[in-house]
């Protein structure tokens, strides 16, 4: 799936309000493929709300999200996954119905590829993220760890520019951690795109970003590498209270 130019996703002055409460205001960020982004912050802070406006779920109001410099801030839900803008959810959403390559070929399907091609596709891509023992398998029978990736690999299957992945190591062990990681480094080099990941385990995110942007309140409180992050005071307080800059805590 080689791409003929890096793309470039563009969050610009995000507002989101509901009933009156600011959950967003004034964000910005931007996303190129090959890149991995983590979207760190306290529960209420506005991340799973920011994927939700750059896939279509949600609209800001001031605002726009840009794909390569074209607004795409009027696009639903599913007009946003055809441009290339994929995500996971917290909760997996898997068709129960179905095995877990029939999930990853409605996918394919789904973006115009032929049922042949949409199966080796979803076959490919199984293989890769260590899952092919469970391609047959329906996903009412899965582990909660499988669950979680299945999922990202059905959003993968759409063959993205950029895909979101909101909580994925939710819930998982250390051992499961360590695979998920693996999987996400990944992801750049094999499907070509970017990557969004919001996450509340930030041994995944400082192994895998390359950036972190930090929400607290709705507002940016400060984007950068990894190692910076861990040791901005700004984001130390806002993770830990008052007193975290002042002493040896790390998020």
């Amino acid at each position: 799936m080689a791409r003929s130019h890096a793309k470039l996703l563009e969050a610009k002055n995000v507002h989101v309000s509901f009933g009156g409460i600011q959950a967003l205001c004034g964000v910005e960020l931007s996303l190129r493929t090959g890149d991995i982004l983590g979207l760190i912050g306290p529960n209420g802070a506005g991340k799973t709300t920011m994927v939700n406006v750059l896939t279509g779920f949600q609209k800001t109001k001031p605002g726009a999200v840009l794909l390569d410099e074209r607004n795409v801030s009027s696009l639903s839900a599913t007009d946003m996954a055809r441009a290339g803008i994929a995500r996971s959810f917290q909760a997996a959403r898997l068709f129960r119905g179905l095995s877990v390559i029939e999930n990853l070929t409605v996918a394919g399907l789904g973006i115009g590829l032929s049922k042949k091609q949409a199966i080796e596709q979803s076959r490919d891509i199984l293989e890769w993220m260590g899952l092919q023992r469970e391609a047959d398998q329906s996903c009412t029978s899965l582990s909660y760890s499988s669950e979680r990736r299945v999922s990202i690999a059905r959003a993968l299957a759409l063959r993205p520019s950029f895909v979101l992945l909101d909580e994925p190591a939710s819930g998982m062990n250390d051992q499961e951690c360590e695979n998920l990681m693996e999987v996400i480094v990944r992801i750049p080099k094999q499907i070509e795109c970017g990557v969004m990941l919001i996450e509340h385990n930030m041994q995944v995110i400082m192994g895998v970003c390359h950036r972190v942007h930090v929400l607290d309140g709705g507002r940016s409180l400060a984007e950068g590498p990894p190692e910076r992050i861990k040791t901005d005071p700004l984001v130390l307080r806002a993770y830990l209270g008052d007193d975290a800059s002042r002493t040896n805590a790390r998020v």
